[in-house]
């Protein structure tokens, strides 16, 4: 009966957090589409310091679509184990990018494609091998996995990582290097998904008419979330506005993610009842996705197809290669001829280029 509740618990989850990136993404299309169309109507665009887009209904449905994102992800929390939950909010960037496409006319080019392609390989090789069964069900449970001697040593260590960067290293080097105010953000974001998971747990409760409210450990778990994500909001807004966006999103992810997976090891403990195979294939995934997250970012702005493939790899330019291979054979004990052909080749391959007597693969 507990394994079945415990899958029962894993769907729920998963369904929650997949809606979370359905839903975080599309705001982001509805909100553009809005501040898109007060343009058209020349209105004051936001940044310039307008808030015409308030009385726009495709920005406020916007808005309401991130919150509910927000509230399925909170949600998902309570039933599914951090490990897999994080790592899917990266299918939010994906939602993002192919309605994008579709609907604000973004092309998506190759590296894209291929990004989003990862991206959701990655996934689903994480809700394969995630662990289903969730071990923490009340907040004495909760309280119990907090007080554990690992767990307050890696949060110890997690608040003197984070001052050090605030007080010392943020204010030299926070606005050349992009590593100091988005470590912060991802160091304190594994405190913050903690709290959540608490927080979950004691909602859960609440609908079960448990007295979670005289629980010290609820209020607790809501004012550290409050410290928490107004510091992360506060520092990743300021690497927003100093470096790419192309740039910051995918390291972001990567630490946030890693240090959420790192804190849901030790406090949970969920990495000891899976299999090496699970494991392997847990981090398998993740690194998918991170690779297609830095394809889909990184390379956003660059133009490249399939026509942009080098030449060696089109049919018409083997055939050629093949010929004067032919011909370097003929003379492979002359080395000035060789470099000539090399020369001949070079030459002839460019001009075929400019006259457009190549076709595209």
């Amino acid at each position: 009966m507990s394994q079945t509740r415990g899958k029962y618990d894993f769907c729920i989850g998963l369904v929650l957090a997949m809606s979370s990136s359905i839903f975080i993404g599309g705001s982001f299309i509805l909100k553009k589409k809005g501040l898109l169309r007060l343009a058209r109507k020349g209105s004051m665009r936001a940044g310039q310091g307008g808030h015409a887009y308030l009385k726009e209904w495709l920005w406020w449905a916007g808005l309401l679509s991130m919150g509910a994102g927000e509230v399925a992800n909170f949600a998902a929390y309570a039933f599914a184990p951090a490990t897999l939950v994080t790592p899917l909010g990266a299918l939010s960037v994906l939602v993002s990018a192919i309605l994008s496409s579709f609907f604000l006319n973004e092309k998506l080019n190759l590296h894209g494609k291929i990004g989003c392609l990862l991206s959701i390989l990655g996934s689903t090789m994480m809700v394969i091998h995630a662990p289903q069964e969730e071990e923490v069900e009340t907040l004495d449970e909760m309280s119990h996995k907090l007080g554990d001697p690992g767990f307050v040593v890696f949060a110890t260590l997690v608040v003197i990582v984070s001052l050090i960067l605030i007080c010392v290293v943020g204010p030299r080097h926070g606005q050349t290097n992009i590593l100091v105010y988005i470590t912060i953000c991802s160091v304190i974001g594994a405190l913050s998904v903690s709290c959540v998971k608490g927080l979950g747990i004691a909602i859960k409760e609440l609908f079960a008419g448990k007295p979670v409210l005289k629980h010290p450990l609820s209020w607790i778990l809501l004012l550290s979330l409050t410290v928490c994500v107004s510091t992360q909001i506060n520092y990743l807004n300021r690497a927003l506005d100093i470096f790419n966006t192309s740039i910051v999103t995918p390291i972001y992810y990567v630490i946030f993610t890693t240090s959420v997976l790192t804190c849901s090891a030790i406090l949970f403990k969920e990495w000891q009842h899976m299999a090496a195979d699970d494991i392997i294939g847990t981090l398998s995934g993740f690194l998918t996705i991170i690779v297609g997250i830095f394809l889909l970012h990184a390379f956003k702005d660059v133009t490249f197809t399939l026509a942009n493939l080098p030449l060696s790899l089109r049919k018409d330019d083997r055939a050629a290669n093949g010929t004067l291979l032919s011909a370097y054979d003929s003379f492979n004990d002359d080395e000035e001829s060789s470099a000539c052909l090399g020369e001949m080749q070079s030459t002839e391959s460019l001009s075929a280029r400019r006259n457009g007597s190549l076709s595209a693969f």
